[in-house]
This record gives C-alpha cells, structure tokens and sequence, in this order.
C-alpha cells in the first residue's frame, strides 16, 4: 500500500507552524505497512488542492489530506474536493446535531444557522465522526483509489487515524507487517558506527534494512524488516539487533524510544546515587535535560549555575589564582566546579562544565566551541574538552550529551 500525504495551510508554507502532523501519521502507517511516497506541503488554494490530489492519485493508493476544514473562509478544503469529484456540497444534519452537542456542553449553544456552512459535505464523501472537534472527517473512494480528508488540528487528526482512517485503510489494502528494533548509541558518529557494524549490515537477509539517524552527538540506528510471517520477522531483528548490541557495547545506551536522561536516571536508581551539576556555559541545560524526566528529584539533587567567576569563587571554591592562571575555560577550573559543587550539595557524583558557547568570544588559544567539563566522585575527579564550531545552540546540546555520557560511561564500570 502507497500513500502520498498532503498537507494544507499557509501557515505552514510561511513558517508560522512547523508541520508535525505528517511526521507522526508516516509513522502510524509504517506500522501497518503502508509505505510513504512524500509528503507534499501546499496553500489554502482550491487549484493547488486539485492540482497536487491529481498528481498523488496517479502513483498512490490513498492520499490522506490535512488541513483547511473549519468555519472560516480560508478554509476550502471541502469545495476544492467537490468540485475535483464533480459532485454538489450537500448539508449533513449528523455534523449539525454534534457541533450542537458539542456547544452545548462548553456552555456555549448555537443557532443552526450560524453553523449551516460547516455543515455542507462533498455528496460522495463518507463523513468520519470526529470526536476531539467540529469538523469530522471525509473519505472517498474514486476510481479505485481512496482520498482521506481531516482536520489539521494534531488531536483532531490523531483521533481520527487511529479511530477511523487506520482501521479502515488496513481492511481495504491489506499490507505486509513491518517491524523496527532500534538501538540508541552516544559518543561516536555515524561513519565510525557504520564501520564497526559493517560485518554484520553486510550478512543481512534481503528483507531486513539497516537505517543510520544521527542526532547531536548521538545516532539511532533502525532495523526495519517486512515478511509475512511475523513470528519468524520478529525472531530476525531479535538476533541482528543483539548482534549489534553485542558489537556496539560500549556506545549502547537503551533501545526504542527511551532518552539518553532516562537511562542514566535508570542507572543512578539502581545504584543508589546522586548527582548535582554546576554549569557555566551550558546555562542549566543539563540540569534541565535531567529534570526532564519524572522522579528526577530521586538522584538529582541541584545545581548551581556559575555563569560569572564571583560565583565560582563564592559558592562552588574555585581558587581565584586558577582563574588568573589557567582561566574559567579551562581543565583545571572544571576539576575544582566539580569538586566544589559536589561538596556543597553533598552528592556522590558532580559534572561541571565550562566553555565559549559563542558565537563570539573566542581566542586564537581558546577558539569558540572550546568546552570544559569534569566529573566528580568520592574516589576521583576527572576532566574532558571538545572543540566545536561556532552555533552556540548546538555546542550547547553537544557539550550537555557529552556530560550526560561522561556520567554513563562511569556508571557503566
């Protein structure tokens, strides 16, 4: 089964709204074996509608359509599908007394005439109650082929899908069952991930693909097969995934869809321990990235975010002769955050971090990018530096992974 998305706004065309609906439906089909031909992003216009539907109906089975159905002008979704079908707008009195409902229990009734155009269908459109709004769904089927529309409201669309268009898509296609395992590494990049599992990508069966997602300092990689028997597919990926898992212990941090954060809250539960964090240039992002997660209150017990040197002095014991000698980026700052900062919230474990975020700042010693960061313990305290470029978000996020590694790496031991 091959679906082609599209999606409807100029909100999204402007980059008012980022389009989060067709990531979250690809997935949602994938699981029932559909395979996504593209999504296709276009403008509340009846001939663009039109335009782009003839396109995806020559080479999909279905199209799911999102957007442009609701009370306003603007929206002309179900015009530009009735005159595509040549068929008239017709008035649907089952929308009508929901809408009404609906109203009702808000505390804010309404005239049927004020909802009359709302309540105009495509005459060939088979409506799809829409429980979570006003504007239900429409399915069609025309010349073989299915053409879905539904609101561009996330939990409108959502609970469509999952209630109507997913149940009905699979018992009118069919598809073969696709499964994923995914394994979540941190601390290589993907090229020297790809070497290190090249043995075994290279003796996968034909019906088993390995994918490689990278992300600021990590990268996912996704196992994805399809079969019809699903206990033997499962049995498969079960084996690879290991494999892999077996051939990447180092770098494995967890499986699926957990975070980074979680698994070393995981870890820190199990093992009894607590940790507290002072932070310069990172500006608390990794404290927030912990505390992200529930029951963090558990393990982590605070932090001090030390963004001037008074207060690395005052408060976290940073020698003022470190500062005038080595500077506040530096390994030697970092190791004494650590310690001062575990001292003074009485943790088992400190991370501290110190660099140029930029993008300016920098010296031909220190370039921007330059990020110190420490760990402490009871038995040691111990120090790493990376060098990055110049986007001060993204050497923020990469210094936050490369501390929340540091603290995996020596829960692991």
């Amino acid at each position: 089964m091959k679906i082609h998305i599209i999606t409807i706004g100029d909100e999204i065309l402007i980059g008012q709204i980022v389009d989060t609906n067709s990531a979250w439906m690809a997935g949602e089909l994938n699981l029932i074996g559909a395979r996504v031909g593209y999504i296709h992003s276009i403008s509340d216009d009846g001939d663009a509608i039109r335009k782009t539907l003839d396109g995806a109906l020559e080479d999909a089975d279905a199209v799911l359509m999102t957007g442009g159905l609701g009370p306003t002008k603007d929206d002309l979704t179900k015009k530009a599908l009735a005159d595509y079908f040549g068929v008239e707008l017709v008035y649907h009195e089952p929308t009508l007394v929901w809408i009404q409902a609906l109203f009702e229990r808000i505390g804010r009734p309404q005239k049927a005439e004020a909802l009359h155009d709302q309540c105009l269908m495509p005459a060939n459109a088979v409506i799809l109650p829409n429980k979570m709004g006003t504007a239900p769904g429409m399915w069609f089927e025309h010349q073989g082929k299915v053409i879905v529309s539904m609101p561009g409201v996330p939990s409108e669309m959502k609970y469509l899908m999952g209630h109507e268009v997913l149940p009905k898509l699979k018992a009118r296609f069919g598809g073969k069952p696709i499964q994923h395992r995914t394994i979540l590494t941190v601390g290589e990049g993907e090229t020297i991930i790809a070497g290190r599992v090249a043995a075994i990508e290279d003796r996968l069966p034909p019906h088993v693909k390995l994918a490689y997602l990278p992300a600021v300092g990590q990268v996912r990689l996704r196992l994805t097969g399809i079969a019809d028997d699903v206990v033997a597919l499962e049995q498969v990926l079960n084996e690879q995934a290991a494999a892999i898992t077996a051939c990447l212990s180092d770098i494995v941090y967890g499986f699926g869809d957990t975070t980074l954060e979680a698994a070393i809250g995981q870890m820190l539960l199990a093992k009894g321990l607590t940790i507290s964090a002072a932070e310069s240039c990172t500006g608390g992002h990794f404290s927030h990235s912990l505390t992200a997660i529930p029951g963090a209150s558990a393990y982590f017990k605070g932090a001090v975010v030390a963004y001037d040197n008074a207060v690395k002095m005052s408060l976290l014991g940073v020698r003022a002769e470190t500062l005038e000698r080595y500077g506040a980026v530096s390994e030697q700052t970092v190791l004494e955050m650590a310690r001062g900062v575990r001292e003074l919230l009485q943790t088992d474990l400190a991370i501290s971090i110190s660099g140029i975020a930029g993008p300016d700042g920098g010296t031909p010693e220190k370039p921007v990018g330059t990020i110190w960061m420490a760990i402490a313990s009871k038995d040691a305290v111990t120090a790493q530096k990376i060098v990055r470029g110049k986007d001060r978000l993204s050497n923020i996020q990469y210094a936050t992974i490369q501390a929340l590694n540091m603290v995996r790496k020596l829960l692991a031991e």
